[in-house]
């Protein structure tokens, strides 16, 4: 069976697409088939793994006019595949609010081809509307990335409050996979304090690995490339590799 992550915070800037994209594909690299499903209608994920969508994407996989099946595309990571998504898909918003089990609709599309991966990544958009509250719906667990800033726990009440009343009323299985803390610069005593506090909070959910702030992880998705085939020696690539383990071992 497959285990089904959704990667989510409402505030934007976090390191949540460059997680989704990096961490699906070093759990690709270790040999787990894995799926990331692009939920933001930025589309960032897609591209940053050198998928440009087509006719068929996330958006109409949602209003049920084609398969998520259909959807799907290879990358140059063997192992990891995309279901893509561009600005179509702000308009789901709006068209999902007026069908039937509108919070149920990706968990729908993905029912039929579940269980064709190891792992199934659900990068949200930065908002904690109806697009997100179907990958919530979907997923078993949720990853939340948390940069190293002053304001790093702002909005994370919100977050966590709807991630419970989805769990309540919609989604009796939802667990929280982790905490991950983003962008972090080892040199400012900022960093430093704001690990301390998001790990006070948070206790054990926190993952040991610290992605740190990595000027080739911003470089990585022009090219299309996640961080450990553009640059495998990067402090990035090492950070994702140990997130990626880490995840399979807590779901060993």
């Amino acid at each position: 069976m497959s285990k089904i992550i959704c990667i989510v915070n409402q505030k934007g800037g976090v390191g949540k697409t460059t997680t989704a994209v990096n961490l699906s594909a070093c759990l690709a690299e270790e040999g787990r088939r894995t799926l990331l499903v692009d939920m933001d209608p930025q589309g960032n994920a897609s591209s940053g793994l050198g998928i440009r969508a087509g006719k068929k994407t996330v958006y109409e996989a949602l209003v049920g006019e084609c398969t998520l099946e259909s959807t799907v595309e290879k990358t140059r990571q063997k192992k990891l595949f995309v279901a893509p998504a561009d600005i179509r898909l702000a308009g789901a918003e709006l068209e999902l609010a007026s069908l039937e089990r509108r919070e149920y609709r990706m968990r729908a599309a993905l029912e039929p081809i579940k269980n064709d991966y190891d792992y199934i990544l659900i990068d949200c958009p930065p908002s904690l509307g109806l697009i997100t509250v179907n990958a919530l719906t979907t997923a078993r667990s949720v990853l939340v990335p948390i940069q190293c800033e002053y304001y790093a726990l702002e909005g994370v009440t919100a977050l966590m409050n709807t991630v419970q009343r989805v769990k309540r009323s919609l989604n009796p299985g939802l667990d929280i996979e982790g905490v991950v803390l983003t962008m972090m610069d080892g040199r400012t005593n900022l960093s430093i304090q704001v690990v301390a506090e998001v790990k006070k909070h948070f206790k054990k959910q926190v993952f040991d690995t610290v992605i740190p702030r990595n000027v080739r992880l911003g470089e990585a998705p022009s090219h299309g490339l996640p961080i450990h085939m553009y640059d495998p020696r990067s402090s990035g690539a090492a950070a994702y590799q140990a997130l990626a383990r880490e995840v399979l071992k807590r779901n060993a």
